[in-house]
């Protein structure tokens, strides 16, 4: 992929990169330890970040602190809190538009998360985008999730192409380091989740999707690249 032209393909996070479902899970875990007269820690919640074993650091530091017996239906709770977040939940500013972008060029575009199919395919169904992605790619096909490289490199096996030509776009550190590790070239867009700070080793970190161009290698002028 060279500075002008286009890349091969575009891998997408699902979590707080197309959707800011993110945002949600953070609220949602809140309440719950509030319910329970705690805060939740800052510091916990930036650990989380892009973890498909996230929900078990929560819920395992709730145990620590009020014991074991009510988690299970706290944390019932916490999840159905969260998918009526969601639910309402709409994609992120400049997705719908890079799709367009990428379609247009013919640059296929595929989805590359950590969660389950169960919990990725239903929300680009309500999102009106599924159709958009060649694949999908889900935790469900792994043994290893991000920040392991094996759920990016099973995408390019798919592709059939190297990680040099495909762009990979992600939110969270454990993704940056992910997609990296697979040799793909990474775009970081926070979310207002995790320390934006912790993007710093991905290729470019831009404000928003509404900042990436297809035909600058991926930046527009207004991007910032990475330190």
């Amino acid at each position: 992929m060279t500075a002008t032209a286009a890349p091969d393909a575009l891998l997408f996070d699902f979590d707080g990169l197309i959707c800011d479902t993110e945002r949600c899970g953070h609220l949602a875990w809140q309440e719950i330890y509030a319910e329970c007269g705690l805060l939740f820690p800052d510091q916990l919640w930036r650990s989380m970040v892009g973890r498909a074993d996230g929900e078990a650091l929560a819920a395992g530091r709730l145990a620590e602190l009020i014991g074991g017996a009510d988690v299970p239906a706290l944390v019932a709770r916490r999840k159905e809190r969260k998918g009526r977040l969601c639910r309402s939940e709409p994609l992120r500013p400049g997705v719908r538009e890079l799709l367009d972008a990428a379609e247009g060029m013919g640059v296929p575009a595929a989805v590359v998360s950590s969660a389950p199919h169960a919990w990725v395919a239903p929300h680009l169904d309500r999102l009106g985008v599924r159709k958009r992605f060649a694949f999908l790619v889900t935790g469900d096909l792994a043994e290893r999730h991000k920040p392991y490289p094996d759920l990016y490199e099973l995408a390019l096996r798919r592709l059939g192409r190297p990680g040099t030509a495909v762009v990979a776009f992600e939110d969270s550190a454990i993704g940056v380091r992910a997609a990296k590790a697979a040799g793909l070239r990474c775009v970081a867009v926070p979310n207002g989740a995790g320390n934006p700070g912790e993007l710093a080793h991905a290729d470019v970190v831009l404000p928003s999707l509404t900042h990436y161009d297809l035909l600058a290698d991926g930046v527009r002028t207004e991007g910032t690249p990475a330190l």
